[in-house]
């Protein structure tokens, strides 16, 4: 299995090469870093120009880019915008495209292949205008993306708009071959792993691996909440070069360290 990880385990401080020292000493070849500017900060060019010299440097590949969730460094707490693509608002809709194309112009300094994107805001209500709010944004930020080598997924979360059979009829109705980026937890938080998977399969790119109890998204390491991991590691095993990418919280000192996740890339190893 092809093991990967995403830097929000470490996104409440500064990206720096000593963060990136310890995931490559921890044998990852693959890496998605959080874009969010407390972590990230790619309003400042030299910031990025530091992390390309170290990918450079190392034989590791940075595989996506997750787009930014909000435009402050605080989560939203400093009164930061919320980022979304599908603002029925379209000042607000502008500004979060704006965000966006910040974060992908990353990839100008900084090669990577995907951009991971929300549709929504966690626990948006469906609303068809949405889906053409979206595809207005898509259309334009898609283009902007294939530019610099860039291509989107769409991330599975927990709200209407992303039901897995919306976000197949979305990709259905826009014909821009965009693809999935799967995420475990929010799948147990909504319809369920199995069915999600089952209903995505054919257009998933990448996954965020994480576990939760189903109330909220805890972002735990795989066995430490309700998802039967066995069967979806079995489901993962038939996706050919797409890697487990795992995206979990930083909890401070009693977060996951690399000794409990080789644990648990070996127990995930050994299901039949």
């Amino acid at each position: 299995m092809n093991f990967a990880l995403s830097t929000h385990l470490f996104a409440n401080e500064r990206l720096s090469s000593h963060i990136l020292d310890g995931i490559l000493n921890a044998g990852f070849r693959q890496i998605e870093i959080f874009a969010a500017l407390q972590h990230l900060d790619y309003h400042d060019p030299n910031h990025v120009r530091d992390i390309a010299d170290w990918f450079r440097d190392h034989e590791v590949e940075l595989f996506s880019l997750h787009a930014p969730i909000y435009a402050d460094k605080e989560w939203g707490r400093a009164g930061g915008l919320k980022i979304s693509v599908a603002y029925l608002e379209r000042r607000k809709r502008i500004e979060s495209m704006e965000e966006i194309k910040r974060a992908i112009e990353v990839a100008e300094l900084l090669p990577f292949r995907h951009l991971i994107l929300h549709l929504g805001l966690p626990e948006e209500d469906f609303n068809i205008d949405k889906f053409d709010a979206a595809f207005t944004s898509l259309e334009h930020l898609n283009l902007y993306a294939k530019e610099r080598g860039v291509s989107i997924l769409l991330e599975n979360i927990p709200n209407e708009i992303t039901s897995p059979e919306r976000l197949i009829r979305f990709m259905k109705y826009t014909h821009m071959g965009l693809k999935v980026c799967f995420d475990t937890g929010h799948a147990h938080m909504t319809c369920g792993v199995a069915h999600a998977f089952e209903v995505l399969k054919d257009y998933i790119a990448s996954t965020h691996v994480h576990d939760n109890h189903q109330e909220k998204d805890e972002h735990l390491v795989p066995f430490e909440g309700g998802i039967e991991w066995e069967r979806t590691v079995r489901d993962f095993r038939s996706l050919e070069g797409v890697p487990i990418m795992f995206e979990l919280r930083n909890f401070g000192p009693a977060g996951p360290s690399f000794e409990k996740l080789h644990a648990i890339m070996k127990r995930m190893e050994e299901v039949q």
